[in-house]
Parts: structure tokens; sequence; C-alpha cells
């Protein structure tokens, strides 16, 4: 189980609670550094009440604070800090591995800022003595949910439904499911590896924590948590009456038969409009920056843009807020909500990009189209956007009629859809990862507009040029050898002619090696023109053919072999014995042969340029993402075969974005073509260097000794960083977050090996931004 499932402050927007915080404090500590002269002229807030009296603008200004207070929760592989004053408690984002421990009296110094309440994003806390904890105040799950207990030291009575060990970063502790009158709340219990968790099934306890809560993207409460600092705190007042392990074995097609419910949830009513609608299905009402995924049952007509009224039942679905059995009345007074426009990192990037999240909200976003899919129940349209593809979903409606076409749109092409943002459930991720699916759901095929036709230039269209040229070169070769057919009908070489040039032309679209094939053009030609010797010359290449040792008593004729850009391929050479018959036709035969040439040279370049294009970074000239897994798999092939080790390296370039940023992306694509130029001169002749995408590298070492090798290759690349950048007036002052991986070592699969390269640099990256941090500081 990971900390992703519990909801911290730490994370803004969070569905996960411990060890996730150090990136929001990275994040957050580089805006307080950012703001701290403008705010240092404000006096400082001294007490808690004053924090909490402050309106929502007034705390998201950055006020000051200093105020002494004491620990109730803190966990050290975090950096969620509850402190609490008499009655009165706030949380504080602090940093991780603290020497603070519940009943501690600190200082707290930092500024406010807003969240689901006010808080403090700490600078500086300091013990002053170690003391008591205050006296627990009793919470029932209405103070709770309504926040009336949020951040305060309480205790509550429950029922335990489940228990279990976590990971909470890299500390351990249990994960309590609590039921009490009202409604389900969680707990999360620091320690305590070696307790039995057999005993809490089913007991009634009073457990003795934090009061905290889950969270959605937008900062809306979607449930309770505990922050709970010892089992100590987590006390059995009744044991089970039945042991879980003493329960009879049940049919599994009866275990409906245990179940039961008494819900007292109460019905609210909920205004705004009408941004998405499915009948018989749901509903999205939005209002403002807020929006609402409505459950319900009606089919009832109602419009797009209309505001609407809706009564049901609150309550959460994968992580987010909804209403259940919601009753729907249309008032049919139009004001269409206008659609936000995003982009994928906006929409796909848990806790960073849009603070406010864009889940339910009406969107606009465009992509490329990669592929269309018709199902019985919807329309797919896979798109593409920042080289990651997410889904534009049209829903059919139910009706008995036939469906209407899909709506046709060319692969490659970019279009703009309006609809409806629905992120899959983010504690389905790894505290490790960021990004979270998303699809958009489309009202109608009005919500896509096409932005951008395809490109001319594609492999498909440079397929069917070649096709065509085919179809031109063996169209004119065809009337060559209809006119030769016509003035040798009753000479049976014209068959041989034939297939000659068939064959020709079937080895020219075959593996057939190109030498091979100009030599057999000019054998063709030599027999059109009675045996006469015919060779071909290729531009800056070898001379093919049979060409006679002494030319002085030959006649020699020759055609250039012309591309269709009009540059010359070479030249194609005929030997004449001033004694051999002719028949006037010896130019027009070279001209076939040239004509053939042509086609096979440009054809055999032409795949030879569209094998690179799959192969190499057109930018940097580098070995692409597609390239280095093929390389890899056959480096692990070949060293479990023989037992061997290799290495790998995975390079992310620091601040890249801010290089776009001040300087443009043509300085941004010159400073990663002249990254790949210094990376590949500390390279050896067998390693390989390749763009993985945007300011992503890996490096391929094939040959190494041990570990230490692969570090001092590792090594050298940072140091070819350290001459600054200069670009025609633009200077950088470039550097890179390397990663290390080593076969078998790290990982027996190319995807083991990239994700330990990967995690490695990630590592590296954090502390140098670490250090950068702690130097702004001091």
């Amino acid at each position: 189980m990971n900390g992703d499932r519990f909801t911290g402050r730490g994370r803004v927007g969070s569905s996960g609670c411990l060890g996730i915080g150090r990136i929001a404090f990275a994040v957050a500590w580089a805006l307080l550094c950012a703001s701290a002269a403008p705010a240092s002229a404000q006096a400082p807030l001294t007490s808690l009440h004053a924090i909490h009296t402050l309106t929502k603008a007034e705390a998201q200004s950055g006020h000051p604070v200093a105020f002494e207070a004491t620990v109730t929760y803190y966990n050290r592989s975090d950096v969620d800090l509850f402190v609490q004053d008499g009655g009165e408690a706030i949380y504080v984002e602090t940093k991780p591995d603290e020497d603070l421990v519940p009943g501690d009296r600190v200082l707290v110094r930092g500024k406010t800022r807003d969240s689901f309440t006010t808080d403090v994003l700490g600078e500086d806390v300091t013990v002053l003595h170690h003391g008591e904890l205050p006296t627990p105040v009793a919470a029932n799950f209405g103070q709770m949910i309504r926040a009336e207990r949020d951040c305060m030291w309480a205790t509550v009575r429950a029922t335990v439904r489940s228990a279990d060990r976590v990971n909470f970063g890299q500390m351990h502790g249990i994960f309590l499911k609590l039921l009490m009158d009202g409604g389900a709340i969680d707990a999360t219990v620091v320690g305590s590896d070696a307790i039995g968790l057999d005993q809490f099934l089913d007991a009634d306890v009073e457990v003795t924590g934090v009061v905290s809560g889950r969270f959605d993207s937008k900062m809306q409460l979607i449930g309770i948590l505990l922050e709970v600092p010892s089992i100590t705190n987590v006390k059995i007042v009744k044991r089970a009456e039945v042991s879980p392990d003493s329960l009879p074995i049940a049919p599994m097609n009866q275990v409906l038969s245990a179940y039961s419910l008494h819900d007292l949830t109460h019905r609210v009513r909920v205004k705004g409009t009408i941004t998405y609608y499915q009948p018989g299905s749901a509903v999205v009402l939005q209002n403002g920056a807020t929006s609402l995924w409505i459950s319900t049952h009606s089919s009832t007509p109602m419009r797009v843009g209309d505001v609407a009224e809706s009564t049901g039942f609150p309550d959460t679905h994968d992580g987010f807020l909804t209403l259940t059995d919601g009753e729907i009345r249309d008032t049919s007074v139009f004001d269409p909500v206008l659609a936000q426009p995003a982009t994928w990192r906006q929409l796909a990037t848990w806790n960073s990009g849009d603070p406010d999240g864009h889940q339910s909200d009406l969107i606009s976003f465009e992509g490329k189209v990669m592929a269309a899919v018709r199902e019985d129940s919807q329309d797919e349209f896979v798109l593409q956007s920042e080289g990651k593809l997410f889904t534009a979903i049209y829903r059919h409606p139910p009706s008995d009629r036939a469906l209407p076409p899909m709506r046709e749109i060319a692969v490659g092409t970019r279009i703009r859809v309006t609809g409806i943002c629905m992120a899959d459930q983010p504690g389905s991720i790894s505290p490790e990862e960021q990004e979270v699916p998303f699809n958009i759901l489309l009202r109608s095929f009005d919500d896509i507009a096409v932005v951008a036709k395809p490109s001319l230039l594609s492999v498909r269209n440079l397929l069917l040029l070649t096709g065509f040229l085919l179809l031109l070169l063996f169209l004119a070769g065809a009337r060559g050898w209809s006119r030769e057919r016509k003035v040798r009908r009753q000479n049976g070489a014209a068959a041989f002619i034939e297939r000659q040039r068939s064959r020709i032309l079937e080895d020219i679209n075959g593996t057939r090696p190109l030498a091979e094939i100009i030599e057999e053009i000019a054998d063709l030609a030599s027999y059109k023109m009675s045996s006469a010797p015919c060779w071909c010359q290729i531009v800056d290449g070898a001379q093919l053919g049979k060409r006679p040792p002494d030319l002085s008593s030959f006649g020699v004729i020759q055609v250039e072999i012309l591309g269709r850009s009009g540059t010359s391929l070479g030249t194609i050479y005929a030997a004449i014995h001033p004694h051999a018959k002719t028949h006037g036709g010896e130019t027009e035969t070279l001209n076939m042969a040239a004509a053939l040439a042509a086609l096979a040279i440009e054809t055999r370049r032409l795949y030879s340029d569209l094998v690179r294009r799959s192969e190499f970074d057109l930018l940097t000239d580098t070995h692409n993402r597609f390239s280095l897994g093929s390389y890899l798999d056959q480096q692990i092939e070949q060293a479990r075969q023989f037992a061997g080790i290799f290495g790998l390296l995975y390079i992310d370039l620091n601040d890249f974005k801010k290089v776009n940023d001040v300087y443009g992306h043509q300085i941004g694509d010159l400073y990663l073509q002249e990254v790949a130029v210094r990376m590949k001169r500390q390279l050896r002749g067998a390693d390989m260097l390749a763009r993985l995408g945007g300011d992503e590298f890996a490096i391929l070492l094939p040959t190494v000794r041990n570990r230490a090798a692969v570090e001092d290759i590792a090594h050298r690349i940072g140091l070819c960083f350290e001459s600054p950048f200069c670009f025609d007036g633009p200077i950088i002052h470039g550097s890179a977050s390397i990663g290390i991986a080593l076969y078998p070592e790290d990982g027996a699969s190319r995807d083991s090996l990239l994700s330990a390269a990967d995690a490695e640099m990630y590592v590296n990256k954090q502390v140098r931004r670490e250090n950068i941090s702690g130097q702004l500081r001091s």
C-alpha cells in the first residue's frame, strides 16, 4: 500500500499524506525565500487566534508569523507538522528530519497561506522546551466533517473495520479504517511494526490524534483522517466478540447476506450551468471555478449552457466529490460557461501545474490525432500533446436508431477539443509519480475544431510519392519497351527484356544490393544493344558493369542519370564498336537504363532516409528512444549469453525550461545540439548517445569493467558542462543531473535499468535543488 492513499497538507490538492512532501517543500521554500523582502515590512502575527482571523486574501499574501505552540504531531519522513495553543490549532509545512516530538513547545516563524483553511509555510521551527500535550477534546463525526475540529488534538470513539501495515516514505506504520456514528474515517499510526493487528479488527477503540482530512485536487474535503503519532494513542475499549479467524466460511455468491447500511446523509441543493449531459447517467454543473459531477437517472431533455438546479446526496467517487441520485431542474436560462484553455501538463500533473485542478471542469485542449476508433457505446479519438497520449471520448446517447457516421478526421490533424476533464483516481499512482491519466468527455462532434491539417511530409505520403515515381518510371520504361517490341516483334528477345525489367523493378523494391541491381541494368542495356559493353559510374561511388580496358577502338555514348530534383546521380555508358551493326536506338536504350538506375538509387536513398528518421533524433543527430530500446534489448541478450555487464547513464538538463523561456526555442534547440556534441566527445567509439525527448538523454556503455568505470564516464559528462555555451549573444551556464545503472546489479530488463538510472538521476536533481535552496537560505 502506498502513502498516496491518504491525505496530508504537504502537497496542495493531494490524495496522499506521508512521505511525499519533499517536492512540495522545495517549491514552497523557493516561494517563501522569493517573497521574503516585501513581507518583512509587516509585523508578524504572534498568536494562532490572530492567524485564524485573517481573510483568504490576507492569508494568501503571505503574512509573516512568529508564534509559540505545542507540537501535537510530526513525522520525520515528511513535512507535516501540527501545533496547538490552548483551544486553537494549525497546520505548518516544515522541513523533514527535524528533531521534533509531540509535547515540544516550539517557536514557529514563517508565512501564512490560503489552503483548505489558513495554514503556515514554516521557515524556522525552534524547540523552546519539552512539556505536556494539551488535553484532547472529544470529537464526533459531524464536528469533524464540518471542519469544526480541524487540526485539533482530539479523541474519537469508533469500531475498527480494517487494520493494515503501510509505508510512510521511509517509515512504517498502520492504516486503520474506523466506523463512527455518522460515517467512516481513516487513521494513520506512525511506527508499531511488531504489534499484532488482528486484535484491533471489529474492536471498539478510543483513538487520540490530530484531526486532518482527505482532499481532492481542488483542495475540497472528501473525508476525515486522524494523524496518530504512536500506537499508544490507540486504546482498545472493547474487543471483538468473535475473532475474524473463527468466522465460518461463507459461499462467495452469498456474501451479500451480511450487508447492512444505515445512511443518514442529508439531501443538498446546488446550482450552476450545465456543461455536460448524458441522459440517464450524469450531469455536470459548473459555477465559476467550481464544478460538480452529478449521477442521475433522468432522461429529460436538457440544454448544455442552461442554468440548472440539482438536489442529491453528497458522496465521493475515485477521490472526487460527487452528488448521487440527482434530481435536475433546468431553468431554461441560457448562461453558457466559456471553456478554459489548458495544456496537457496542467491536466495530467498531479499536485503541480494548476493548483486548483480541472476535474469535471469545461476545458479546451489541443492535440494531434493519432487514431480514431468507433465502438458500440462511444467514439474515441486518441490525441498526442507534449509527447503524451490521451483520449477524447464521445459517448453515444441511448437510441434505437442507427448511429450517425463517425466524424472523419485524418491521422496527423491538429484539433482543438472542448469537453469535461475526467482524471483517473489519483490514489492509483505511487508517491514518486506525478502524472495522472485523464480523458476528455465530448458533448457532440461540434466540440471538435480542426486547427491544422496533417503535414504533407509524412511516411505515408512519401510512400505514395515513391509509388507514383515508380509508376511514372515504369510507364516510361514500358513505353520504350513497347517501341522496341514493335521493331523486333518477331524476335523472342523482347520477352526476355520484359522479364529482366520486371525483375529489376522487383529487386528495386526488395532487399537485393544496389550494386547488383545497377549491374543488372547495365547488362539489360548491353543485351538490347547487341552485347555492346555498358557500365555505370555512380557520383562519388563505384563503377559498375563491363567497361572495356581499352576504349581507343570504341565509340562511347553516355547518358546522365538524373534524379527527380534534377541533380546528377551518375552516368551510364555504352561502348559501340565501329563495325557493329546499330539500329539507332542506342541513346533511347541508355535513357531507359538511366531511368531505372535513377529509380533504384533514389528508392534506396529514400528508404535509408526513412530508416534513419525512425532511429535518429533529427535535431541532435543522436539515436532516439526507440533505437535505444532496441540496442538495450540486444545488449541485455548479449550480456546474458556471456555473463557480462554494461552501464547506462540517464541525463536530464537542469533548468532547460528557463533557457526556452528566457532566450526562445531557437536558442534552446542550439543549446541541445551543442550539449549533444559535447557529450559525444566524452564517449568511446562503442558507446551510444540517445535523446529520449525534450531535455532527457541516455548513454549506453556496452564495455565497462565495473561501476567505477561508469561513474568515471558520468563524471566526464558532468565536466563537459563547465564551459559556458555561447550563441552569438546569449551565454548559458548549463548543467545536468545524471543517474547511473549497472546491468545486472541495478536491473535485468530494459525498463528496470531505465527506471533505476532515472530514479538515481531524480535523487541527484533533488540533492542539487536542496543544495541551491540551502545556499539561498544562507
